[in-house]
């Protein structure tokens, strides 16, 4: 369930008195907060729908995803654009080679981005992992199609000493499985936009999706084609732009 009913009195506590703990409670019909701090989405929309509006660090979130490069980064560049201003952003095991003439191409220094590529899902887990217990960067984003419940355990669990923004991205079939993560949405591609389900909150239950329109997004016609590349990050370089990527910086 998205969200803990307090209606029962916790143990230790009698009618009246406050919650020792009031971040980790919250009633259905509200919604929670976070102890940890909170970054902007940069779509005021979509923060009106999150506790303490915006994106949490210090915790698991899941993005899952109708299918890859459907506007995701369009999604989180607000974000990564204020934590690239001081800290580096790591991106595990992309479906696509990063673009590094796009990511400047949004204002975004490319001597921050830090690529980790894997042959094997295990480590590709053991990456994430690792960025997360160093706190050598600000933001972590990692793809993976199938993880077990233990292992989402652990990574959430290294999520929570940190500061750290730390996006799964998953195919939306996952939204079915259960996880840790206390923000679960699923992303669906939409004219000039995305369309957003909120799977799992701090709160309660929001029935339909939002829409959320992205700029620079194409305004393409319905069914979309199954090789749909929305997002700047996840299209192919030119050949100019390849031969400028320094492969050194980015893995």
């Amino acid at each position: 369930m998205s969200a803990l009913v307090s209606s029962m009195a916790l143990p230790g506590t009698e009618k009246g008195m406050a919650i020792p703990f009031p971040h980790a409670v919250w009633r259905a019909n509200q919604m929670g907060s976070y102890q940890a701090a909170v970054t902007s989405t940069g779509h005021h929309v979509l923060d009106t729908e999150l506790p303490n509006g915006g994106w949490p660090s210090a915790v698991l979130m899941e993005l899952l995803l109708q299918q890859a490069g459907i506007g995701e980064m369009h999604l989180l560049r607000p974000a990564l654009d204020a934590i690239a201003k001081s800290r580096r952003i790591a991106l595990v095991q992309p479906p696509h080679l990063p673009q590094v003439a796009a990511w400047t191409s949004w204002g975004l220094p490319a001597e921050r981005l830090l690529w980790v590529r894997t042959t094997r899902s295990a480590d590709a887990l053991w990456s994430a992992e690792q960025v997360l217990r160093n706190g050598s960067c600000g933001a972590l984003l990692l793809w993976q199609s199938h993880v077990r419940t233990d292992a989402l355990r652990r990574l959430h669990l290294a999520a929570q000493g940190t500061e750290i923004l730390f996006w799964l991205m998953r195919p939306l079939a996952c939204a079915q499985d259960a996880s840790p993560a206390p923000l679960r949405l699923a992303l669906r591609p939409a004219n000039g936009g995305i369309d957003i389900d909120i799977v799992k909150r701090r709160g309660p239950q929001r029935d339909g999706s939002l829409y959320l329109p992205l700029s620079d997004m194409p305004v393409l016609p319905f069914p979309f084609p199954d090789n749909i590349r929305h997002a700047h990050m996840d299209r192919r370089a030119p050949a100019l732009a390849a031969t400028r990527n320094d492969s050194a910086e980015l893995v």
